[in-house]
């Protein structure tokens, strides 16, 4: 397991029990900063996930030590393992280094799941004001794995919906003006290309944004967890989903020797 760094957000977290104060805009902005410009879909899923952020480390530590396995076999073996984690939490195992992220930076993700669960409209629409920006500064744009479709609100959408594609960038480069001569197209990488068909009973039934409504839906549901219900919240998922007692037992084999590369 890869050692696990802390931040200044670290140093600021709450504690668990503690309701965070209110965010004001600019700090708002900050934070979603570095997950503004995921797709729809995967956005949808930080953000859930991040509401049960004392999960990640776990699930972090579970997805590194099982990165060999993709689509039919990583699937199976969630299942093998009966994993005791939240389905919010379930749909990022697909994407390790995403979950690396957040197990990282622990203080960065309870502010988010703290946000999640006390300003979701607050988040949302900082979310929009850094996809404007990087969509004006001509970072933002449709390519070869997303649509970036504008209007009163930029939505980014998977081309293939069956797959997901985990976008790299550095928030001081896409959210700034270029500097004169800069490659602006090399400004934003992507990963490998992940088919989610294998995950659709680990919480990828139909995960969306509607920014509209400043909601975030699940299987056809709006996510309703909030700080005040928080113990008690249960998703409404229209088809059943798996659940799990912990804690989770390892029954199957593994072993680097059996890595591939994903499609």
């Amino acid at each position: 397991m890869r050692m696990r760094t802390l931040t200044l957000f670290a140093l600021l977290a709450l504690p668990v029990a503690a309701q965070a104060p209110p965010m004001p805009p600019p700090q708002m902005d900050g934070l979603v900063q570095r997950i503004a410009l995921y797709p729809d879909p995967l956005l949808a899923q930080v953000m859930t996930a991040s509401t049960f952020w004392d999960q990640i480390p776990q699930a972090a530590s579970w997805a590194d030590q099982h990165s060999y396995l993709t689509g039919d076999a990583l699937s199976r073996a969630i299942d093998e393992d009966r994993l005791p984690w939240d389905p919010s939490v379930l749909a990022l195992l697909p994407f390790p280094s995403v979950l690396d992220m957040m197990a990282r930076d622990p203080g960065w993700t309870q502010a988010l799941g703290n946000a999640v669960l006390v300003q979701r409209q607050d988040v949302m629409d900082a979310v929009q004001r850094q996809r404007q920006i990087a969509m004006n500064y001509g970072y933002l744009r449709t390519n070869g794995y997303y649509r970036v479709v504008g209007g009163p609100y930029i939505q980014i959408v998977p081309i293939d919906p069956a797959f997901v594609v985990v976008p790299t960038y550095n928030p001081l480069v896409v959210f700034a003006a270029p500097r004169p001569g800069f490659a602006i197209g090399a400004a934003i990488g992507f990963g490998p290309r992940i088919s989610i068909g294998a995950f659709i009973p680990f919480g990828w039934r139909s995960p969306l944004l509607d920014w509209r409504a400043h909601a975030i839906v699940i299987d056809g549901r709006p996510f309703a967890r909030t700080w005040n219900n928080r113990a008690q919240y249960v998703h409404p998922y229209a088809a059943p989903v798996r659940r799990f007692n912990g804690p989770y037992h390892e029954t199957h084999e593994h072993g680097r020797e059996h890595e591939h590369e994903r499609r």
